[in-house]
């Protein structure tokens, strides 16, 4: 009896310490499940209801033919194909700089990281403020003698281009340091002996770095470019801050116009839903390749290794 007993209590240790794991990561998923994949479904079924509760197709029907929606797939793709090369270049070169360690750097990388640390509505309204008229950063321009007096920059009219590059720039001082951050802890995972036996060999350090150093950043830099790509396409706060809705309009800008602005019209909750899924198939396709690029990644390091 006492051997049976001994034998049931290693086997209920044994189920205790396997299910451990599963026990530990299950608030996580209870809360996913209550707080984001309820609201997936009920909006994935949104976008197929018609007006009258039926299934339908008109809710894309209706998207596709509205008047901004063409312009809202251009200009989010221009924000993601721009803002996000513009920021991984910027955040190499910050991370690479950090990474050598020089007199002040940790001062240097508490201050590149400030912007990182504001929310997008302060820093919408901050960048709101100083880019009109008689705006701080026309003051600041004007003090530096950069501007004549009296002279000022329409920092918020004029063509797409121009409106697109301002959001380029500010998007990209606001986002760089978290790209940073994840480019630099990849940087400092490499052992210095690697990189100083290509020094050894004759390279110079521009060799090195692309040689050595990027092919090995080269995991984090995949990481690091599709998350951006995710959040690049996800844009909309800042834009609304500077421009208010419609005149740049982007694909999750009219899912918070239909959604807030104009919930009286009997096709707004329609039209929300169908650019919701929209919005959602673009994430998903990048969040495929994402897994498809680390996977190949994977592979090809199993059949180095």
């Amino acid at each position: 009896m006492t051997a049976i007993a001994r034998r049931n209590g290693k086997t209920w240790k044994k189920i205790a310490k396997g299910a451990t794991p599963y026990l530990l990561v299950l608030p996580v998923v209870l809360y996913y499940a209550a707080f984001w994949l309820r609201p997936v479904i009920s909006s994935v079924i949104s976008s197929f209801t018609g007006a009258a509760g039926q299934f339908t197709l008109e809710n894309f029907s209706l998207v596709f033919h509205e008047e901004h929606f063409v312009a809202a797939v251009r200009n989010t793709a221009i924000i993601v194909v721009f803002s996000v090369t513009l920021e991984f270049f910027g955040a190499l070169f910050l991370a690479l700089l950090i990474n050598r360690k020089f007199k002040g750097s940790s001062l240097f990388l508490f201050l590149a990281m400030i912007p990182m640390a504001l929310p997008a509505a302060a820093a919408g309204a901050m960048w709101t403020t100083g880019l009109t008229a008689h705006g701080w950063m026309n003051s600041l321009l004007g003090y530096l003698g950069i501007l004549a007096e009296g002279e000022k920059i329409y920092w918020l009219v004029g063509s797409d281009a121009k409106l697109l590059t301002t959001l380029i720039i500010i998007d990209a001082w606001q986002v760089i340091p978290s790209v940073m951050i994840i480019l630099l802890a990849g940087l400092q995972n490499i052992q210095e002996e690697v990189k100083e036996a290509g020094y050894v060999f004759g390279g110079n350090y521009l060799h090195v770095l692309r040689k050595i150093t990027l092919p090995l950043l080269k995991p984090t830099i995949t990481t690091a470019i599709i998350l951006r790509l995710i959040s690049a396409i996800q844009i909309w706060l800042i834009m609304v801050f500077l421009f208010g809705f419609s005149r740049l309009p982007v694909l999750l800008e009219r899912v918070v116009y239909y959604t807030k602005e104009v919930r009286g019209l009997y096709v707004a909750g329609q039209m929300a839903a169908g650019y919701t899924l929209v919005v959602a198939a673009v994430v998903s396709l990048v969040a495929l390749v994402y897994l498809q690029v680390s996977g190949a990644f994977k592979r090809e390091k199993e059949q180095l290794t």
